[in-house]
């Protein structure tokens, strides 16, 4: 009888436990990733999906940098590729002379990663096994970086719904192709402007959006244009592919960005990747205890920074001279540059996030790069901003313009300037209360930055696409959507109104003068 009664008891317990367990129906998901940088915050999200249960598929070419075959956390379809990119060696824009040349190579590298990708896909899509194994595996969703908008394109031809893991496209930041974009107070990224512009300004801003156009329709657009026309039936363009997903997770937040129009569909997941900071190793943790009251300085220039051009350029060897005794914590790949001093830790890799949730640190040196700049604010440690290509200044310049960091131009970099930038964003108050302050109102939120991302990646699944929260303004022409249709009819009803009253009073004046003319005779 007691062991009955024991039994019983171990069983109610355990039904009860289990009906305490969240329910987990697990999704079958296509990843379409970019490599770099992207990957690595990408990566996190996916770690989330995993652990709730939802099975990944990553598509991936066989010249990745980062993105692992063989991996616990995702299966792997490998394209193999035999062409390999090159990093673009950015520290030729410290000379004016030299910053076109500079564009022209990154647009080139831009154009480099949009054809593998683009050949990528055609590669699948032409492998007709591949095909119905992707039919067959039954996905529920194709989750993709839409910088390479191939994955679009897969998504249309298997009929999966798509949510975009999103900040920037071919033609630049993703908003200027879903939302309302008025250029009178919305920046153009590359024109280093705020949304107060003046009427000079404001000219610029056209000129920045028209170079984005051109960037879009006659450099990256026509890679696409062919697999389109030859997959899609009907043919399409990519950038009404990409206006057709069902839910774009923007990384970034209004405690970031300028305020703007946005769509209901466009969910803002910005620092989605932050936690609260882990304990350092004990060998970091003793070379930043050992700073003392005085603290540590990070650096870290990302990812496509080539080591050999940061080391031989004469202006930069200079600035790690520093006068003062603050420990600073270099990433940097490569051999030790002969001008360092003894309170410079170069490391290969570093915990970013967890040193930067440290107390002990004091400044970020970063390049603007998106995952940096949100990592700031959320833990809160101001910035020293080193832009070095593409929209990076722009970042940057909305944390100066709320007080949180300040801008070094790269061909303004020496020992002087940046001794001097650190003392200041050290020492001055300010820039740590405005970071904190950010700081705060980017964490006051109901859910967590990941949880909403989770959701609605979750939401998508579970109601095969989220249609109903989607524009449908990407079919209407260009004159359409601007209404130029509908003006032109109304210009032309009220100028014939004009034209017919004018042509009455005409008429009527010539009746009366024949009448006089009449008279008279």
């Amino acid at each position: 009888m007691p062991s009955f009664c024991a039994c019983g008891m171990l069983i109610f317990l355990s039904l009860f436990l289990i009906s305490f367990t969240p329910h987990c129906n697990g999704g079958n998901i296509l990843v379409v990733p970019v490599d770099g940088s992207h990957w690595v915050n990408l990566k996190i999200l996916l770690e989330e999906l995993h652990a709730r249960g939802h099975n990944l598929t990553v598509i991936r070419p066989s010249t990745s940098w980062y993105i692992s075959e063989k991996s616990d956390l995702y299966t792997s379809i490998t394209i193999e590729m035999d062409e390999d990119l090159e990093v673009c060696d950015i520290f030729e824009r410290a000379s004016l002379l030299n910053s076109f040349k500079c564009i022209k190579k990154f647009l080139s590298v831009l154009f480099q990663f949009n054809s593998l990708w683009s050949e990528v896909m055609n590669q699948i899509l032409d492998d007709q096994n591949m095909v119905k194994i992707l039919i067959a595996s039954q996905y529920d969703l194709l989750l993709t970086d839409p910088t390479m908008p191939s994955g679009a394109v897969l998504a249309k031809y298997l009929k999966l719904p798509l949510v975009l893991y999103v900040r920037w496209i071919p033609r630049g930041e993703g908003h200027f192709v879903l939302t309302p974009s008025p250029l009178s107070y919305i920046p153009v990224p590359g024109s280093g402007l705020t949304d107060q512009m003046s009427f000079i300004q404001r000219i610029k801003n056209i000129f920045f959006y028209i170079f984005t156009l051109f960037q879009q329709n006659f450099i990256f657009l026509p890679i696409y244009d062919d697999m389109c026309n030859k997959y899609i039936e009907g043919g399409c363009d990519v950038i009404s592919l990409l206006q057709q997903a069902d839910i774009w997770l923007f990384r970034s937040d209004f405690v970031f960005e300028f305020p703007r129009p946005t769509m209901p569909n466009i969910v803002y997941i910005g620092g989605f990747q932050c936690k609260p900071a882990r304990p350092l190793p004990a060998e970091l943790e003793e070379f930043v205890q050992s700073a003392g009251k005085h603290g540590v300085i990070i650096m870290s220039l990302g990812t496509y920074v080539s080591a050999f051009a940061l080391t031989q350029h004469c202006e930069l060897k200079c600035i790690f001279l520093f006068c003062f005794s603050v420990q600073v914590i270099w990433k940097h790949n490569g051999d030790r540059p002969s001008t360092l001093g003894n309170n410079t830790l170069i490391v290969d890799w570093m915990p970013q996030k967890d040193l930067l949730g440290h107390p002990q640190t004091k400044v970020f040196v970063a390049h603007g790069g998106t995952n940096g700049v949100q990592e700031a604010i959320y833990y809160g440690v101001p910035v020293l901003g080193i832009p070095l290509f593409f929209d990076q200044y722009d970042k940057l310049l909305r944390l100066q313009e709320r007080g949180a960091g300040k801008i070094i131009r790269l061909a303004d970099v020496n020992g002087h300037s940046f001794e001097q930038g650190l003392k200041e964003v050290i020492h001055q108050e300010s820039y740590r209360l405005n970071i904190q302050r950010l700081s705060r109102l980017h964490r006051d939120q109901p859910i967590t930055a990941m949880e909403k991302a989770v959701f609605w990646v979750e939401y998508v699944m579970r109601h095969k696409g989220a249609r109903h929260l989607r524009t449908e303004a990407y079919k209407m022409p260009w004159y359409s959507y601007y209404s130029l249709d509908v003006l032109f009819i109304l210009l032309s009803v009220v100028t014939v109104l004009l034209l017919s009253i004018v042509a009455v009073f005409r008429f009527l004046c010539c009746q009366r003068q024949r009448k006089i003319k009449t008279k008279q005779s």
